[in-house]
């Protein structure tokens, strides 16, 4: 499973209300509450990146609180991976449970810059910077974890298992 497409860099500790700010977690419509992702950082982001994009972050990516919508907004959009030095634990759960792809990768900070050609491959723990010609070994998630990623997240994991043993 590849992922690839431009690198949206980010810095160290973004945390989730940078990611989708509180004051937009009442709107209901989807479309919406994802126009307004890394506006706080990157006003153009929501409008400019395009599905299969990845975001590139440094350390500590979706810090602060456990706001599922973080991990939901950059999937709406169509962000194909998350690639970081390091993640808060509950948003690297929550994206993985929503099928977005989220990779830990040291030294990615340095070998990425924005606007990079980037490629992931998700299986064999990859990354290549196309623009630069370079290749940093990554993390690769568990076999559970990765099915949910292939599946779209958890609960679609879950149906998909429920129905093949019925």
């Amino acid at each position: 499973m590849k992922v690839r497409g431009k690198a949206w860099k980010f810095g160290d500790n973004v945390d989730t209300d940078v990611v989708i700010p509180g004051r937009y977690l009442t709107l209901r419509n989807p479309d919406e509450m994802a126009s307004h992702a890394m506006e706080v950082v990157r006003p153009e982001f929501a409008k400019n990146v395009k599905r299969g994009d990845l975001v590139v972050a440094g350390r500590n990516f979706g810090c602060g609180s456990s706001r599922e919508e973080a991990a939901f907004v950059l999937k709406h959009l169509g962000v194909g991976a998350v690639v970081a030095e390091s993640f808060a634990r509950i948003f690297f759960r929550n994206a993985v449970n929503l099928g977005l792809p989220v990779v830990e990768c040291r030294g990615v900070s340095e070998a990425v810059n924005d606007g990079d050609e980037v490629e992931v491959n998700l299986e064999e723990g990859v990354l290549r910077n196309i623009t630069r010609s370079v290749e940093l070994k990554c993390t690769v998630l568990p076999d559970f974890l990765m099915e949910f990623v292939r599946s779209g997240g958890a609960i679609e994991a879950l149906k998909k298992k429920l129905k093949a043993q019925a």
